[in-house]
Order: structure tokens, then C-alpha cells, then sequence
């Protein structure tokens, strides 16, 4: 159980860019990727902007008749985890693979090709819905074509938790490493919700901004005027291993994963609960796993979707995490530029935040222009700031209640 947990490998598929290098100039350079959807008509739908993933071409990951047989939210995971599995140098054919296992969550799964295959149903009928429609669009598919493609033969699973999917992702992995149960796994998340009923169904809810004259000013953190989150999609992946397997075969580490906290708000169905108190066990939990104190952090990647209720109450659990290191704590929210990549979200969230530890720099909440009374902390407004970080949370808070804290830590 004391083993250390290094990630030395990365990977990104992003409306910023479709590998970690440009998704992460495009968060330092404040750059927005959310714009008007091109895919299909918006018309009716409250919202016509999205965080598209451009000009990604899914050949260049996988054999393009196996590409035609996988959702895009599949074709995003294995684009991301081939990146990691170069970038980290990993043999998965070590040990026939058996102790490399391939962890990836998602939230909704496969809604390009249910949509699809719903419509052929209503007006070709049944004999004409694709024999393949089930393996594109079940949610476990993507970590499970990620292993046949890798060799990785250890746990394969799906994890399901809304928002907060791809971070319970990489936490079970974390966990299941410190047991000894795997050397390495493959963990993130993975998500293509850009769709017409997806959209039209958070339209619904009036839980999607509706700035339609101002995509890229839409997703607006902890600012005054914020009216909602902006729809992402793409995916991240870590490779995590034991400390004592990255440094047997010589893998240069790029951060520690020390901590992992989870917890449930058994509040309501899509509210967080009041004063964040869900979100305060789960960064207490990661910073005692950690063996780390409030002191020791230096920045939060926080969950910050633009939502009036989940900013307001998440500034609240920070606070009663910190007390009075809390002055001194640099937050910000990503999502201000990529929208909300829902299960996926907390995925790439990590890649930012393990950047953010190894290079010292923290990248910007953009739009960030109007304070809010009840959102008071630094929140890194819209230039990123170069300082020393010696630890970094991450937060994924998800409908259900479901709320995971990722502790990263720089190695020295």
C-alpha cells in the first residue's frame, strides 16, 4: 500500500486541440473553443454553441474500416491513449500484458450512434438498425477497444458517474495501483455529447448559457453573469504506474498522483449540496490520502462549470478546506475554454493540471470580467500566472451527487 503513483504518459483530444502540446498552448494562450456547432441544425434549441472537436481525423489512430464501426466517443478515447502509450514508452506486451489495465469513463456514451440508429428505426425500420449498434454505443466499449488495440490485459472497465466519470476513472486506477493489484493502467475519460438530442435535452433543463451572440464569452466561471455551462466534448488519458514500475524501466515521470477522494452529496438529483459540503469531504479525503496538508497546495483546477449554484457552492468548499491558506490559493476553471467536456471533463482537467505542476504555470479562467460577492477567490482571471506549484487538486462534481478530488504533486 505505500507504493507512489507516477503518470508518465499523456493524451488529448480537445476543442483546443487534438493532443496535450496544443491543448495546453491554447489554454495558456486564452484561447476559446467554443463556437457556433457546425454539424447540424440547431434551430428550436435553445443554444447553438458548442466545444467541438475540429479537424480530427480518426485514421490516423485506427484502421478506418474499424473507425467507421466506432462512435466518435470511442475514436476520441484511442486517439488520446495511443498519445499516452507513445508519450510513456510503456511495453504492454510486458508479462503478456496481464498487469496493464485500461480504466476509462464516460457518461453517456455512444449518443451519435444511438440518435442514429433510432432514427433508421422510425422510418426504415428494425431490419435496417446497424448490427453494430450496441458495441458503438455502450459506454465500456471504449476502454474495452483501447485494450484489444493496446494488449492490455489487466482490469478492464467503464466507470459512470456523469461529470465526475473520467476522474473516478483515474482515481480507481490510482487505487488499484496502491493495492498492487496492476503495475500501470490506462485511466481517463472520453465523451462526444455534441448532438441534437443531447443538446436539446440540457436546453430543457435550462442548464446550458444561451449566449448565442457571444459563443466564446459564454462559458464564464465564478463571473456575475454567468448563465449556464457550455457543452465540450473529447477525451484525456493518463498512463499511471507504481512508482517501482516507471523507475525499473527507466520512464521519466511527470508528476505524482498522491491523493484521491470521492464521496456523494445524497442531496438531489442535478443540485449540488448546499456550501458545497460534498465537494469539501472529497478534497479533505485527497489531501489525507496524500498525506499533504492545505499548505501544501498551491492551485485548484476547479470544477467551475458557469453555473450560478455549482461556482457559488464550490468557492464555499474551497473555503472550508482552506481556511486561512485561502488568500494565497490560485483557482481557476479551464472549462472557460473548452466548455464542459461532462465525462470527460475531469480527464483532460488532470492533463491540465499535471502541466500546470511540471511547468510551473497556471492557466486562466477566461471571461472572468464581472466579480461575484459570493465567488471571492483568485480565480487567475484571464491572463495565466508563472509561479512554483508544488501540488495541485483537481475537482469533478457530477449530477447525482457524485464528487471526486484528484491530488497531483510535482516531482522534484
Amino acid at each position: 500500500m505505500s507504493d507512489r503513483v507516477f503518470i508518465t504518459g499523456m493524451g488529448a483530444v480537445t476543442p483546443l486541440g487534438n493532443d496535450p502540446g496544443r491543448f495546453w498552448n491554447g489554454l495558456l494562450e486564452g484561447r476559446s473553443g467554443i463556437h457556433t456547432v457546425t454539424r447540424f441544425d440547431t434551430t428550436g434549441i435553445g443554444t447553438s454553441f458548442a466545444g467541438e472537436v475540429r479537424d480530427f481525423d480518426p485514421g490516423e489512430y485506427m484502421d478506418k474500416k474499424e473507425a467507421r464501426r466506432a462512435d466518435p466517443f470511442i475514436q476520441y478515447a484511442i486517439a488520446a491513449s495511443r498519445q499516452a502509450h507513445e508519450a510513456s514508452g510503456i511495453d504492454c506486451t510486458e508479462n503478456d500484458g496481464r498487469r496493464i489495465g485500461v480504466i476509462i469513463g464516460s457518461g453517456i456514451g455512444g449518443t451519435t450512434t444511438w440518435e442514429a440508429n433510432h432514427r433508421t428505426l422510425m422510418e426504415k425500420g428494425p431490419a435496417r438498425v446497424s448490427p453494430f449498434f450496441i458495441p458503438m454505443m455502450i459506454a465500456d466499449m471504449a476502454s474495452g477497444m483501447v485494450s484489444i488495440m493496446l494488449g492490455a490485459r489487466g482490469s478492464n472497465f467503464a466507470t459512470v458517474s456523469a461529470c465526475s466519470s473520467g476522474a473516478h476513472a483515474i482515481g480507481e486506477a490510482y487505487e488499484m495501483i496502491r493495492r498492487g493489484q496492476l503495475d500501470a493502467v490506462f485511466a481517463g475519460g472520453t465523451e462526444a455529447p455534441v448532438t441534437p438530442l443531447a443538446m436539446a435535452g440540457f436546453s430543457s433543463m435550462k442548464a446550458l448559457s444561451e449566449r448565442n451572440d457571444d459563443p466564446e464569452g459564454a462559458s464564464r466561471p465564478f463571473d456575475k453573469d454567468r448563465d449556464g455551462f457550455v457543452m465540450g466534448e473529447g477525451a484525456g488519458m493518463l498512463v499511471l504506474e507504481s512508482e517501482a514500475h516507471a523507475r525499473a524501466r527507466g520512464a521519466e515521470p511527470l508528476a505524482e498522483l498522491a491523493g484521491y477522494g470521492a464521496t456523494a452529496d445524497a442531496h438531489h438529483l442535478t443540485a449540488p449540496a448546499p456550501e458545497g459540503e460534498g465537494a469539501s469531504r472529497a478534497m479533505k479525503l485527497a489531501l489525507e490520502r496524500s498525506g499533504m496538508s492545505a499548505a501544501d497546495v498551491d492551485y485548484i483546477n476547479a470544477h467551475g462549470t458557469s453555473t450560478p449554484l455549482n461556482d457559488r457552492f464550490e468557492t464555499q468548499a474551497i473555503k472550508g478546506v482552506f481556511g486561512g491558506e485561502v488568500d494565497r490559493l490560485k483557482v481557476s476553471s479551464t472549462k472557460s475554454m473548452t466548455g464542459h467536456l461532462l465525462g470527460a471533463a475531469g480527464a483532460i482537467e488532470a492533463v491540465a493540471s499535471v502541466f500546470a505542476v511540471r511547468n510551473g504555470v497556471i492557466p486562466p479562467t477566461m471571461n472572468y470580467t464581472t466579480p461575484d460577492p459570493d465567488c471571492d477567490l483568485d480565480y487567475v482571471p484571464n491572463e495565466p500566472q508563472k509561479q512554483p506549484i508544488r501540488a495541485a487538486l483537481s475537482n469533478s462534481l457530477g449530477f447525482g451527487g457524485h464528487n471526486v478530488t484528484l491530488a497531483f504533486r510535482r516531482i522534484d
